[in-house]
């Protein structure tokens, strides 16, 4: 089938921090040389910021070198940090508070500020549409192309109106190839042309496997007697230490009255019947979080993986005819439990070697070198490389309490006294699903029956996530082997992606017969990638569905 093809210098897949800053940036050079560049950039969310979650404290530093002035031109970053508290939760009743100096540095959020992730990046694209970036909302990129010679030509968006057979509805539209001199992919955590291309060009053959976690996050109206804008809570241990597991909560008060919280599990967990979804709503029981939400009204919930292996898993950063930035890459400072700053920084970086190559006039489908040589020489990596250990030593101790009191005495010593150069390099060589424990080998978790005013269930966070996806399409929740479920994974693992996932996706069903059924509910799924990630087989494939499909995140 022959597609209509649209040509530009550079197109960008992905609208986020990174994919956006990095248009921005492109656009910037090209007015004040006076050198055209043309820029696309494509995003499968209905809205630029539809599919935006995070926590979010951001820091501003990237925003200040992209927009120095971008408080006069109404940026919505409205909320200064106003204070910092770090929990250590002993039990479902018990915690401890940690001293401000025995907080790592990096956690400190001095001159940061509570942001909705998704109103920044609805103001950025506002700022591309601008500069004149093409922006295409609404629209998936489904795949690469490439050139004779095997460098990347640009990407080709998904068919629309294609049947769950594959059929041709009355309202099919084929996609469009967009071809360019060079394609960024700016997809997020897991972006699924981005592990093709890592595949393809053996672009993580010198890194460590990459690391994740599974990030929930509800919104919340409060009783405004208890707000306090500005205010940020992070914290570990229970729940997640009951399972041996690790990973961090946090609660942050917004403007309007509102806080965020949230769980990020992180994936390297051993017990196959936890239930990462389950471990929040059980959090949110305990006194130090209840405090502010009782009286208060839960408004919105979403879910995304997060990438944390640092610099140590970062893979190469170039490919001929391409780049990997933001998230796609592996950008996130795990220590500072921040991304959106360094996300942008390096959007931004590959922006400044793209546009050197243009303006030397080289034609494409060449390794912009320009762009990893401009990374090491930047604020980022220093920053990422500070923080290489964090992780990973959290990951060594374990995750029973003893193991996280070394774990952050480790990064106590290492980011406070020696500044993140201590002559150590943790490594952390195990992918996060090859820990995944035989469910004979672990005690099976009971969760406790939500209440429907604190802790709630999945469908009904699913049903507040806005989340929709045309029923009659192909499923994007693709299974290599589709007799692994049943006949592998529910007899050694119980089967975990019924839990793993936090949209209710997949489930076991009992036919008539009595009998087991695979089923999977792709019209739930809120594009977190977890089951990508966590699946002990390596047996799920996510791929983008129709453009405009899944959640849409307002103020998330």
């Amino acid at each position: 089938m022959e597609r209509e093809a649209m040509e530009f210098d550079v197109v960008i897949v992905g609208g986020g921090p990174a994919g956006l800053s990095a248009a921005i940036r492109l656009r910037q050079l090209s007015i004040e040389s006076g050198h055209e560049v043309s820029v696309c950039v494509v995003e499968k969310g209905s809205e630029f910021g539809a599919h935006i979650l995070s926590g979010a404290v951001l820091e501003p530093r990237a925003m200040n070198e992209l927009f120095p002035n971008w408080k006069e031109d109404g940026a919505p970053l409205n909320t200064p940090v106003a204070g910092d508290e770090v929990y250590f939760l002993l039990s479902p009743t018990a915690a401890a508070k940690a001293p401000h100096w025995a907080i790592p540095k990096p956690m400190h959020n001095d001159g940061n500020y509570v942001v909705s992730l998704g109103n920044v990046v609805r103001w950025l694209a506002a700022k591309a549409e601008e500069l004149e970036v093409m922006l295409f909302p609404g629209f998936a990129a489904a795949e690469i192309l490439f050139n004779d010679d095997g460098s990347v030509k640009g990407v080709a968006t998904g068919d629309m109106g294609v049947s769950r057979t594959g059929e041709h509805k009355h309202s099919f539209t084929p996609g469009y190839e967009l071809h360019a001199k060079y394609t960024l992919f700016a997809e997020g955590c897991r972006g699924h042309l981005g592990k093709q291309l890592i595949s393809r060009f053996e672009l993580d053959k010198d890194a460590d496997p990459q690391h994740y976690g599974i990030g929930i996050k509800e919104l919340w109206d409060i009783d405004p007697s208890k707000h306090k804008p500005g205010l940020v809570l992070h914290g570990t241990g229970w729940p997640l230490t009951e399972t041996t597991s690790t990973g961090g909560w946090w609660l942050y008060h917004a403007e309007n009255n509102q806080v965020t919280l949230g769980l990020i599990t992180d994936l390297s967990y051993k017990n196959p019947w936890l239930s990462p979804f389950d471990e929040l709503q059980r959090l949110k029981h305990h006194p130090v979080l209840k405090q502010y939400l009782e009286g208060g009204k839960r408004v919105s919930y979403g879910a995304r993986a997060v990438v944390k292996g640092g610099i140590n898993s970062l893979p190469k950063l170039t490919f001929p005819g391409g780049l990997l930035i933001g998230d796609d890459a592996g950008f996130l400072n795990f220590s500072k439990i921040k991304g959106s700053h360094t996300a942008m920084k390096s959007g931004m970086l590959a922006a400044e070697g793209l546009f050197e190559a243009l303006q030397a006039g080289r034609a494409g489908g060449d390794e912009v070198v320009e762009y990893p040589e401009k990374f090491k020489a930047s604020w980022l990596y220093e920053e990422l490389y500070k923080a290489r250990n964090f992780g990973a030593a959290i990951h060594k101790f374990g995750g029973s309490i003893p193991g996280l009191l070394m774990g952050g005495g480790f990064n106590f010593i290492d980011q406070n006294i020696f500044g993140g150069k201590l002559p150590v390099d943790f490594r952390d060589t195990v992918p996060d699903y090859a820990q995944t424990g035989l469910a004979a080998n672990y005690t099976r978790v009971d969760y406790p029956k939500p209440d429907g005013k604190i802790s709630f269930d999945k469908l009904s966070s699913v049903f507040i996530s806005n989340t929709n996806h045309e029923e009659d399409q192909p499923v994007h929740l693709q299974l290599k082997d589709a007799t692994i479920p049943l006949g592998s994974n529910l007899e050694k693992f119980a089967e975990p992606a019924q839990r793993y996932c936090p949209a209710g996706v997949y489930e076991i069903v009992k036919n008539d017969d009595g009998s087991n059924r695979f089923q999977i509910n792709a019209q739930n799924c809120v594009h977190c990638k977890t089951c990508d990630i966590k699946d002990p087989a390596q047996n799920i494939n996510w791929v983008v569905p129709e453009g405009g499909g899944g959640p849409n995140y307002p103020n998330m």
